[in-house]
């Protein structure tokens, strides 16, 4: 979403109606979904340096999942399956306090990976979530 999209609330209307299309393709199959990556990248934070607090990223995701859950021929075993990235602009110095949201599972890494500290983004998950 864009930064006048977050500012006017609408984060969610923005993901879900990409999402939709998802959902009617890949059907109310978890196993499917277990394999789907989804990455919610806020088109403000891309290249920007701009992130979105660890609190905004969780709050995105977990609404993202609550969504998928609330959706007929989906629920809770597909919205549980379902892996979700967050892009933008993530960073050594922003990857931990990031991944410890419960549903974010994962970044979508730009400019950083081509730098040295893309070994502490990719060491930045706690054990418990490899």
């Amino acid at each position: 979403e864009t930064l006048e999209e977050r500012e006017g609330g609408h984060t969610l209307d923005v993901c879900t109606r990409q999402l939709a299309p998802l959902l009617a393709a890949v059907g109310g199959d978890a196993e499917r979904w277990a394999r789907v990556v989804v990455a919610y990248e806020p088109v403000w934070a891309i290249g920007t340096g701009k992130t979105a607090t660890p609190e905004e990223a969780q709050s995105t995701h977990a609404e993202l999942r609550a969504w998928l859950a609330a959706q007929e021929g989906a629920g809770a075993g597909v919205a549980a399956a379902l892996r979700i990235a967050y892009g933008g602009s993530v960073k050594a110095a922003n990857a931990a306090s990031l991944i410890a949201g419960a549903d974010i599972d994962g970044f979508l890494v730009g400019g950083a990976s081509l730098k040295p500290e893309f070994a502490d983004i990719i060491a930045s998950p706690p054990d418990s979530r490899l």
